[in-house]
């Protein structure tokens, strides 16, 4: 099995621990509490005091240091050496030796290493599942981790049919490129993304405006993030209701869904899973 490092350097994998450092240089507090607020808000809680919170494909850490911060327990891995370090970072920084927050390598295509885990009051896979390179099998694999009666949220690319491939054609793209050429990706993305609100805030007399409250929504820059959906692969897609229906078969009800109105990007999703399903691994 070839290991992460090796997947990025023979072009079948984008490096995301690598941009989600590039993130923590500029993390900042008031991006802290937005995160705790969308926990808050998706899950309809005030606090996660006393609950287990898993987050798969942790990325840079910053929703498991919102778990935390909120109060739950909170084991944490990626299958991204980086992002591992990034969430060690974290920890560092706000909860040092702390034996309430976990932080390790793992996947969430991993049978045996998901079967070591145990269960969870809060599954949280935001962005990630569509990544592994086998969607559908990650998303099987995250129905056991839940506990009776917890909750899991994700967020899944839409669906856009002829958008969505070619989307993969020039994701595969910029991963096959040596790095010094991938411009000729990244380039085409910029113009395509930012020329209306470019013009837009050019035409107000307030050029650089959009770019800027971006950052400050978002807590990455504007060209980060175009780097991170330009490389993101592996990439797969799938319909609202086709996320709907697997996990109703599976037990779950749908308590919050939060759609991206059609465009590129992740609809979101909260199951409940059935009290009566509490299964152990």
């Amino acid at each position: 099995m070839r290991t992460p490092q090796e997947e990025i350097r023979q072009g079948g994998r984008f490096a995301f621990g690598e941009n989600w450092a590039r993130f923590l240089a500029d993390l900042s507090a008031e991006r802290i509490r937005t995160a705790e607020q969308s926990l808050r808000q998706m899950l309809a809680v005030e606090s996660l005091g006393g609950r287990r919170f898993l987050d798969v494909g942790c990325g840079s850490g910053l929703f498991s240091l919102a778990a935390r911060r909120l109060g739950a327990r909170v084991h944490s891995f990626d299958y991204d050496p980086q992002a591992v370090a990034c969430g060690q970072e974290l920890k560092r920084r706000y909860f040092p030796d702390d034996p309430d927050w976990t932080i390790e390598p793992g996947s969430a295509l991993d049978r045996d290493y998901r079967g070591a885990l145990g269960v969870f009051d809060v599954v949280y896979a935001w962005g990630v599942l569509h990544h592994t390179g086998a969607m559908w099998e990650a998303l099987e694999n995250m129905a056991p981790l839940v506990a009776g009666g917890g909750r899991l949220f994700l967020a899944i690319y839409n669906d856009q049919g002829k958008a969505s491939r070619r989307w993969l054609a020039v994701k595969k793209a910029y991963n096959r490129l040596p790095p010094r050429l991938r411009f000729l990706v990244t380039w085409p993305g910029l113009v395509y993304f930012w020329w209306r609100p470019a013009v837009k805030d050019l035409l107000k007399g307030r050029p650089g405006r959009s770019w800027a409250a971006y950052k400050k929504n978002r807590g990455m820059s504007p060209w980060r993030d175009l780097v991170d959906w330009v490389g993101g692969y592996p990439f797969e897609v799938a319909r609202p209701e086709q996320i709907f229906e697997f996990y109703r078969d599976r037990g779950f009800t749908l308590t919050k869904l939060k759609t991206c109105g059609g465009t590129l990007g992740c609809n979101e999703f909260v199951f409940e899973k059935r009290a009566c399903l509490d299964e152990r691994p």
